[in-house]
């Protein structure tokens, strides 16, 4: 690119493209039309692709990678299942949340690969937005209160016969008189039954809102554009903190600046706080609240 041509916005690089969806539970849904009003693709989802292949919430099937190696996979399998060069996978995982350790949370890690520009543009969402849990269940009223507190029926049941146990599981459990017959089935071969949500992503409401959330979060780093070259994905790499005390001026753990980097070129700018913040609040001061 020339000194003083007009930098490309990350529309002009997808626009009327095809991009394949790497799903098998419907985050279409979410996901399409967020990326087809932004982006102007023309989204599909491939036919008889199984992303169960490479794990399943349930641990049929274990997941041998970590997040972002199994997004990776999912997307390569995509896209050359279906011959095409541009395409999108999310992977979700949960458990505690990383800091408030006795708050469940989801983790939805989305990816968008561009082979025809050779482009990688990632992004992690946290949120204790989720339905995530499950108990052993000891009678019919203890399991109507676990299903009442996980939003059944809209969010979908997995009964099996113990914790993490697989000689039976009934999955995608919608409806009181399925889950009630299933439940006395388990107690009764078994002598016990565990109860947990389905977290597979077209059984549970309130995990495609965090999806959502993330391909938001995806599509705002894709349309930021890096100011030396113009591509799409120019995003933060590094925090640094010292955000000094509004007080004494001494520095915090605060965030003070974001780094951000260009893939391509490696052009890097660091930014003040996103929010404006310039100075934190004493009691985050190791200075004044030791």
């Amino acid at each position: 690119m020339r000194t003083g041509d007009p930098l490309p916005n990350a529309r002009a690089w997808f626009a009327h493209r095809r991009l394949v969806i790497a799903t098998k539970h419907h985050k279409e849904r979410v996901i399409a039309p967020l990326v087809e009003n932004a982006l102007g693709v023309h989204s599909f989802v491939p036919e008889h692709f199984d992303t169960d292949l490479l794990g399943t919430f349930t641990g049929e099937v274990e997941r041998t990678g970590d997040p972002l190696t199994t997004l990776r996979t999912k997307c390569r399998l995509a896209l050359e299942a279906t011959g095409c060069d541009l395409g999108i996978a999310s992977e979700g995982s949960f458990g505690p949340h990383p800091t408030l350790y006795f708050v469940p949370a989801g983790e939805e890690w989305l990816l968008l690969l561009d082979r025809k520009h050779g482009l990688e543009v990632v992004v992690r969402e946290i949120s204790t937005h989720t339905n995530y849990g499950g108990s052993n269940i000891g009678s019919e009223a203890g399991l109507r209160a676990f299903a009442a507190k996980s939003g059944f029926p809209s969010h979908a049941l997995v009964l099996r016969n113990r914790e993490g146990g697989n000689e039976k599981i009934v999955k995608g459990i919608t409806g009181w008189d399925e889950l009630l017959a299933a439940y006395a089935d388990l107690r009764h071969r078994y002598g016990s039954a565990w109860v947990e949500t389905d977290m597979r992503a077209h059984f549970n409401p309130t995990r495609m809102d965090v999806i959502a959330a993330a391909t938001r979060k995806l599509l705002d780093k894709v349309n930021s554009c890096c100011p030396a070259c113009g591509t799409p994905g120019f995003g933060v790499t590094d925090v640094q903190s010292g955000l000094p005390c509004s007080w004494c001026g001494t520095p915090t753990a605060s965030t003070l600046l974001h780094r951000y980097c260009c893939a391509r070129c490696s052009y890097e700018q660091d930014l003040l706080h996103p929010h404006g913040k310039t100075t934190e609040d004493p009691m985050y001061c190791p200075a004044c609240n030791p």
